[in-house]
């Protein structure tokens, strides 16, 4: 049997005990180790929806998956039994114009984990296709594989934006993207890495990992020459004023806004520097190089666990960051009771 920590309406967790997963000839079973909680889940914990995804029945939540293989369909030989994995969570068709032209994030039958009516992650078992199963080296923390998921967001972030060596990059937004964006730029050869945010406890951490500059946005505004714009925030008048930072011929790379939101942005300078200005949804063909990057230590994703708690507090996991804004990231600790019944579903060793 397979417990799960289901959302029945806002502030409303409730453990279960549901059938496990049924597999598919090419899905493994995953016995989940690890999963962090991303602002989305909180999200949804707090007012019941995102936009047009709403929660009308009982939603796991839950997308930053780390965990072991322990069975697999009639003809998934991918991975072996025992082999630890990082899961994409997002699941596309792979038929359509947009899968097929190598971008798949943009497809619109694609099936992701938490959200409506997909099940999510907190859970003791989840089922995944092989080919989003990355196995992980040993070097890298249960909770390093749970976050190469956000690690991915940063990743497509910095390739959207170009960052390249010598790059002078503005992050915008301290919170766990805007962190990992930092890293990430920072990785990629950006000599200049200016980070802003009102949060004091966060830009200390940013300043931590490495970031050039950071700017706190309670005692003055976004100030310098970027080539390179990464918006975490979602905030109108800042995503304004930062775009004015931007040399001629700079990018503007939009990753906080929300479904729904609508921004004024200054067009007339725009037009006259010719900054480029481009959006974000999720990622595609990342998850390799967030194994790389994290497995050369490039990034750091241990530092960045501030808290974590039990499948049966998933809760006040959920409520962590509210009662302490200065968090940066929150693992939930999924621990198995008892191993599943083995069935014929798995494949050859």
């Amino acid at each position: 049997m397979n417990v799960v920590a289901a959302l029945h309406g806002t502030h409303d967790v409730r453990l279960e005990t549901r059938e496990l997963p049924s597999l598919g000839e090419r899905e493994v079973l995953v016995k989940v180790l690890t999963v962090g909680v991303c602002g989305s889940d909180v999200h949804y914990y707090e007012h019941g929806r995102i936009g047009s995804f709403v929660v009308e029945r009982p939603l796991v939540l839950g997308h930053e998956v780390c965990g072991v293989v322990v069975d697999r369909g009639s003809r998934a030989a991918k991975h072996a039994i025992g082999q630890r994995v990082a899961v994409e969570p997002g699941v596309p068709c792979g038929q359509c114009a947009e899968c097929r032209s190598g971008r798949y994030n943009l497809c619109s039958d694609v099936r992701f984990f938490a959200t409506p009516p997909i099940d999510g992650a907190f859970a003791r078992y989840v089922a995944a296709h092989e080919d989003f199963a990355f196995a992980l080296p040993g070097t890298l923390s249960d909770d390093a594989g749970a976050l190469l998921e956000p690690l991915s967001v940063a990743i497509w972030a910095c390739w959207k934006g170009g960052v390249r060596l010598g790059d002078r990059v503005l992050v915008t937004g301290a919170g766990p993207i805007g962190n990992l964006a930092a890293q990430t730029a920072l990785a990629a050869g950006a000599t200049t890495v200016a980070v802003a945010d009102v949060n004091v406890e966060r830009l200390q951490r940013a300043a931590e990992i490495g970031s050039t500059q950071t700017i706190d946005l309670n005692c003055s505004g976004v100030e310098g020459q970027f080539d390179v714009l990464l918006e975490c925030t979602g905030s109108e008048s800042l995503t304004r004023d930062a775009i004015l930072t931007l040399r001629p011929a700079g990018a503007a790379v939009l990753v906080g806004m929300g479904p729904g939101l609508e921004a004024r942005i200054p067009l007339a300078a725009m037009q006259a520097h010719e900054i480029t200005l481009t959006g974000t949804f999720r990622y595609a063909n990342t998850f390799a190089v967030a194994i790389a990057l994290a497995a050369a230590g490039r990034v750091e994703l241990d530092r960045m666990v501030d808290a974590r708690f039990p499948l049966e507090q998933v809760d006040r996991a959920l409520a962590a960051t509210r009662e302490n804004p200065a968090l940066l990231k929150v693992i939930v600790d999924v621990a198995e009771e008892e191993q599943p019944e083995r069935s014929d579903r798995r494949g050859p060793d």
